[in-house]
């Protein structure tokens, strides 16, 4: 941020400009007039103490697995180039994740997991802040879920990943895209926790079914629809998997019922 744009602006409106210029990025943008060096060096390690703590508590795995050098390397150039357009404190690990995403130059050194880790990372604070009311005067929560059509949670997200980035760690760190994607189920539950659940491609393309189901299909038909997709040659085995599934995913919470 600079402050050649502020020519015409009021003196206390281009000392702000300057003292929000310098605390992002105090190596391009020199200290601003009248302000004492040893109060404006407080004022710059606190606000980017703030910044880089939130981005180590929301992305634990990450902090963890960068070197300490090369970590405060990335938060100061977030911190000093990307521009927000939210001034919400809480949407800061959402702006740092597009500023992995479409800003920051790649470095060699970059591990090839670490945009989808982090992505990882975040879905865990986006889900316990996401704000949603269910309905629940149009869904039956015991209704039959083969004979119904099944409702999913609002409240979890079903991804897919080419790392396993739930395993990653200090201990675990591929350097290859796997060959087996990995699919997880992400959900909050009624306490505002949320749970990570691992599963196969399979039940990763029913949910997908059931979240786009505008045909308004049953949970027997999707069922009907997997097992041919498939290709299988006893539809009724994926039907009873598929129940089981179902029912499963409804003890969860992911799944809430049937529309009445």
């Amino acid at each position: 941020m600079t402050t050649d744009n502020t020519a015409d602006r009021p003196h206390f409106v281009r000392q702000q400009y300057a003292f929000a210029a310098h605390i992002r990025d105090p190596e391009k943008n020199p200290c601003p007039e009248d302000v004492e060096e040893r109060r404006m060096s407080i004022y710059r390690e606190l606000f980017y103490n703030n910044v880089e703590d939130f981005m180590a508590n929301t992305y634990p795995v990450l902090r963890q697995i960068t070197p300490d050098e090369r970590w405060h390397t990335m938060i100061r150039d977030y911190f000093a180039s990307h521009l927000s357009y939210t001034p919400l404190f809480p949407e800061m690990p959402r702006e740092f994740l597009k500023y992995l995403e479409y800003e920051r130059k790649p470095s060699s050194d970059d591990p090839p997991f670490m945009l989808e880790l982090a992505h990882y990372e975040w879905v865990e604070l986006a889900l316990s802040m996401l704000d949603v009311r269910i309905n629940e005067a149009e869904i039956d929560f015991q209704g039959d879920l083969l004979a119904g059509i099944p409702v999913i949670s609002p409240l979890a997200w079903s991804l897919n990943y080419h790392f396993p980035v739930h395993k990653i760690g200090p201990d675990f760190l591929p350097k290859e895209i796997s060959v087996i994607q990995t699919y997880l189920v992400v959900y909050r539950d009624a306490y505002f926790d949320v749970h990570f659940m691992e599963i196969n491609s399979v039940t990763a393309r029913l949910l997908q079914l059931i979240a786009n189901n505008d045909s308004q299909k049953s949970g027997q038909a999707l069922l009907q629809q997997v097992a041919q997709e498939l290709n299988h040659p006893k539809p009724d085995i994926v039907i009873h998997g598929g129940r089981e599934i179902l029912n499963d995913l409804r003890k969860r919470k992911v799944i809430l019922g049937v529309c009445f």
